[in-house]
C-alpha cells in the first residue's frame, strides 16, 4: 500500500515529517509551523532564502523538459563504466537479501524527503537559526551545481546499462516506480547522486547543530540511503564520491552564508538600537 502511488507516498511522507520533528526536537510538531512562519515574517532574508529553496527545487522539477528542449544527447555512461566496471553489480549480489529490499526502498523513497523537511522543523523548534537557514543554503546550493551536471553530464543508472549487469531491485517492492516516480527523476541523472549529497548534507548538518537524537537519525540515514543507491542498483560509485562532495561544499558554505546573514542582521538590528537611543 505504501508504494501504490505517489499520493500515498506523499501522504505516508507528511506523516514520517511530524514523527521525525517529535524525535529529533521532543516538541510539539505543529508547533515547527508557527516557528518557522514567525521567522517568515520576522525576516525578509529568511523569507527570500526560502523562496529561493522551492524556486531551485522546481527548477529541479522541470529540468527533464528543459532537457528535452535543449536536445542534448550527451552520455557518459560507457565512460563511468570504463572506470568502475562491476563493481555496482558485485555489490548488490553480495548483500541482496528479500527481506532487506523493503528496507532499503522505505529509506530511498520515504526517508531522504522526509528527513530534509523535517530538519527544518527540528532546528525551528530548538531555535537554532544558524542551522535553519544553513540547511536551506544548502539545498540550494546541492541542487544549483547538481542541475547543471544532469543536463552537460549525463549519466544513465546503472541497471538501464546493460554491460554493467545490475538488477533493479526497486520494482521488488514499488512495481509502479517508472510510472509514478520516474517523472520527478530523469533516468540519465545520476552524477552527482542528490540522494547521497543531500543525505550526507543532512547529516552533517546535524552533527553541527550538536542535537544528539537528530545526528543519529540523520547519520542512520544517510548510511543507509548511500548503500541503498548501490543495492537498489541505480547509482554508480562515481555517483556517490561526487555526491559527498559536494555535501561537503554545500555544508561547508551554507553553515557560512548563514553566520555572514545572521551576521549581518544583528548587526543591522544593533545600528537602529543606537540610532534610536541617539535621537
Amino acid at each position: 500500500m505504501l508504494y501504490q502511488s505517489m499520493n500515498y507516498v506523499v501522504l505516508y511522507t507528511v506523516v514520517l515529517v511530524i514523527l521525525l520533528i517529535w524525535l529529533g526536537a521532543r516538541r510539539n510538531p505543529l508547533m515547527a509551523l508557527v516557528d518557522t512562519g514567525r521567522e517568515l515574517l520576522s525576516s525578509y532574508k529568511f523569507l527570500l532564502l526560502f523562496a529561493g529553496m522551492f524556486g531551485v527545487l522546481a527548477l529541479n522539477k522541470y529540468e527533464l523538459n528543459m532537457e528535452r528542449e535543449m536536445n542534448l544527447s550527451s552520455d557518459y555512461t560507457s565512460f563511468i563504466y570504463g572506470l568502475e566496471g562491476h563493481f555496482v553489480q558485485k555489490l548488490q549480489e553480495l548483500f541482496y537479501a528479500p527481506w532487506l529490499t523493503p528496507i532499503i526502498v522505505f529509506f530511498y523513497i520515504f526517508m531522504l524527503q522526509a528527513v530534509l523537511a523535517a530538519s527544518l522543523g527540528v532546528y525551528a523548534l530548538g531555535k537554532n537559526r544558524v542551522m535553519l537557514y544553513a540547511t536551506c543554503y544548502a539545498i540550494i546550493i546541492n541542487y544549483a551545481i547538481a542541475i547543471p551536471f544532469y543536463l552537460y553530464f549525463p549519466v544513465d543508472e546503472v541497471w538501464s546499462y546493460a554491460p554493467a549487469g545490475v538488477k533493479f531491485v526497486m520494482l521488488e517492492v514499488f512495481p509502479r516506480f517508472e510510472e509514478e516516480y520516474r517523472p520527478l527523476s530523469g533516468l540519465n541523472n545520476c552524477f552527482p547522486s542528490l540522494h547521497t549529497s543531500i543525505s550526507v548534507t543532512m547529516a552533517l548538518l546535524a552533527i553541527r547543530s550538536g542535537n544528539r537524537r537528530w545526528m543519529v537519525i540523520t547519520g542512520i540515514t544517510a548510511a543507509i540511503i548511500v548503500f541503498g543507491i548501490f543495492y537498489l542498483g541505480i547509482h554508480w560509485l562515481t555517483d556517490m564520491i561526487g555526491g559527498s562532495l559536494l555535501a561537503v561544499l554545500a555544508t561547508s558554505l551554507g553553515v557560512q552564508l548563514a553566520r555572514l546573514t545572521l551576521r549581518t542582521k544583528e548587526n543591522s538590528v544593533l545600528l537602529q538600537s543606537r540610532v534610536s537611543d541617539t535621537q
